[in-house]
C-alpha cells in the first residue's frame, strides 16, 4: 500500500512539473535570447587596450581614430559621440577633460572614418563641437609619463531625433538636449600615457 502511494505521488509530481514547464514555455521560456546591445570598436586599438602614440598628443598632427559600431536600435535617427578622460576629475580638476564631441551623426552611419578634419560641420551633416582647448574636433590623449594610465572613454549614444544645436554647443547643452531621446549607448575605452622622455 505504501509502495503504491509513493508511486502515485511520484507520478503526480512528474505530471505537475511537466505542466509547469509547458506553461513557462508558453510565457516566453522558449523564446530566443534578446538581441545584443549596441557595440563600439576601433581597428586602431582594442577595447581596454593602449591607444597608439600616433593618435595622441605625442604626434602634433594626431588624426582621430576610426570608429565602427553595430547592433543599432531601429528607432535611431542620429548619434552623439563624446570622448573624455574621466581620470582627470580624480586629479583635483573641476571636471573630466572633453577631448572630442560630435553630434547629428546620421542614423544610417555605422562608422566614422579616421582623420576627421577639424571643421565644425562635416559633409554628412555631422557637427563637431569644441574640445577643452577651445578647438573644433579631435584632441588626442596627452596624459603625462609620470602618471598612471588614464582611461580615455568614447561614448556613442543613439538618439531618436537630431539635435537642434550648433557647433558652439557645450557638452552640458548637448547632454541636456539628449534627455529622453537616448535609445542606445555603446562605450569603447582606451588607455594612454606618454612614453618616458
Amino acid at each position: 500500500m505504501l509502495k503504491q502511494t509513493l508511486l502515485t505521488i511520484t507520478a503526480l509530481t512528474a505530471l505537475a512539473l511537466g505542466v509547469a514547464l509547458a506553461q513557462d514555455k508558453g510565457k516566453g521560456g522558449g523564446k530566443a535570447p534578446p538581441a545584443p546591445g549596441m557595440a563600439l570598436s576601433s581597428p586602431d586599438f582594442q577595447d581596454g587596450g593602449i591607444i597608439p602614440d600616433k593618435l595622441s598628443q605625442v604626434n602634433p598632427n594626431a588624426p582621430s581614430p576610426k570608429l565602427e559600431w553595430t547592433n543599432v536600435p531601429p528607432a535611431t535617427q542620429s548619434f552623439v559621440l563624446i570622448m573624455h578622460d574621466p581620470d582627470n576629475a580624480l586629479n583635483k580638476m573641476p571636471t573630466d577633460v572633453l577631448h572630442w564631441m560630435a553630434f547629428n551623426i546620421p542614423g544610417t552611419a555605422r562608422s566614422l572614418e579616421g582623420g576627421q578634419p577639424a571643421t565644425a560641420q562635416l559633409p554628412d551633416g555631422t557637427i563637431q563641437a569644441k574640445n577643452l582647448r577651445g578647438n573644433v574636433g579631435y584632441m588626442g590623449p596627452g596624459n603625462g609619463a609620470q602618471n598612471p594610465y588614464h582611461h580615455y572613454t568614447f561614448e556613442l549614444y543613439a538618439l531618436d531625433e537630431k539635435l537642434s544645436l550648433g557647433p558652439d554647443a557645450t557638452r552640458e547643452e548637448v547632454m541636456k538636449a539628449m534627455e529622453g531621446h537616448i535609445v542606445g549607448k555603446a562605450v569603447l575605452e582606451g588607455r594612454f600615457r606618454r612614453p618616458p622622455a
